[in-house]
């Protein structure tokens, strides 16, 4: 079967609306993709200030900006579909939402982004809140990328994702288990900000600082990393508690960032010495390492160094792969939902059992 889907991703990290135009094939049972055209979208001041500060919200407000940004997603997709000529193409949008609630403790896990809005906006088949399902069953609701990762990316038994949150998926024998290792983009990103820029390009001022031990030991004792997976983060652990540790100590940006970066890398090598004795002997320690952390030069140099002992090798995709491996997954998994088949893996997420994700809301008139 063959399927033309679009993927619309917000990270945590907010550095804009991903979206691809996706072609998917399914053979007997072997997926294939192809990403004919794709965008990153940067969001407005006016924008990003919604999106961070809409847990500040009452719920009335709450919901119109959900209404609001679900008509905002439904525009750019249209645009999009201009600007690439994609009239009459698309069979179905998959749109991952931007998280704002994440507490599977609770049972709760909501994104920004109505997906009838979406469906209104654009006449096209919509599928969305994609977590909740996992959630209601009892699982962490994260991450949901494992499963595209299995169907489109088997060749690699670990994949890092580097975005506002790290996270690590692996294949070991008949199963994955895939987890949040801790945060990145979103606090490097806040400090990189008080310089002005949006992002600390390639690493170039962490790579000028100097690692603070004090803070990084404060950093590195945080609860959530002895936990055991499967577990999942909110994106306010990043903002909430490990960027005032580090605000509070009075670094320099270059020194804060530098200390950031060994967090994440230290973080990374625990997670997978955890991971690494499940896999099988014949299975090459390959770690594909996508998300917008892929392009930091300094970061990514520093986990080879960290992982050389560990035999694992680090490879950093071509571009596309990069960029929006995550909005891909959205198009896959939205296609799975309107084929009622599994979209999340019980095994990666601890829900009771695994389940056909999404609701789906039909935008063509009868």
């Amino acid at each position: 079967m063959f399927y033309r889907v679009i993927g619309l991703m917000s990270g945590s990290s907010l550095d804009g609306l991903d979206i691809v135009f996706a072609e998917l094939d399914e053979i007997r049972g072997k997926w294939s993709y192809q990403i004919k055209a794709s965008a990153c979208l940067p969001y407005s001041e006016t924008w990003t200030h919604k999106l961070r500060h809409a847990t500040d919200l009452n719920a009335a407000d709450y919901l119109r900006l959900h209404t609001e940004y679900g008509h905002y997603l439904g525009e750019q997709v249209n645009a999009f579909i201009e600007t690439h000529q994609l009239q009459h193409q698309v069979q179905l949008i998959a749109s991952h939402g931007h998280t704002t609630f994440h507490e599977p403790q609770h049972r709760m896990t909501a994104q920004l982004g109505d997906g009838a809005a979406i469906a209104a906006t654009t006449g096209i088949n919509v599928v969305s809140d994609l977590r909740a399902m996992d959630v209601a069953l009892g699982g962490q609701g994260a991450p949901i990328v494992p499963m595209g990762e299995k169907l489109l990316l088997a060749e690699y038994p670990l994949l890092l994702n580097i975005g506002g949150i790290a996270n690590l998926s692996a294949n070991v024998g008949d199963s994955y288990v895939a987890f949040d290792i801790c945060p990145a983009n979103r606090v490097l990103n806040l400090f990189a900000a008080q310089t002005g820029l949006a992002y600390d390009a390639g690493g170039a001022l962490a790579a000028k600082g100097f690692v603070r031990d004090e803070v990084l030991a404060k950093m590195n004792q945080q609860a959530y990393y002895s936990q055991p997976f499967p577990k999942s983060l909110a994106n306010q652990f990043g903002t909430d508690v490990i960027y005032p540790l580090l605000k509070d100590a009075n670094l320099s940006v270059q020194d804060a960032l530098r200390t950031m970066v060994e967090h994440i890398c230290i973080q990374t090598t625990r997670s997978l010495g955890k991971v690494l004795p499940k896999l099988s002997a014949e299975q090459p320690r390959k770690m594909l390492v996508t998300g917008g952390g892929a392009f930091n030069d300094f970061l990514i140099e520093r986990l080879r160094q960290s992982l050389q002992a560990m035999q694992v090798e680090v490879i950093v995709p071509e571009a596309g792969l990069v960029n929006y491996k995550e909005a891909l997954v959205m198009a896959l998994l939205g296609v799975l939902r309107w084929r009622e088949e599994n979209t999340v893996m019980h095994t990666v997420t601890g829900a009771s059992r695994s389940s056909i994700g999404g609701a789906v809301w039909v935008g063509q008139s009868a």
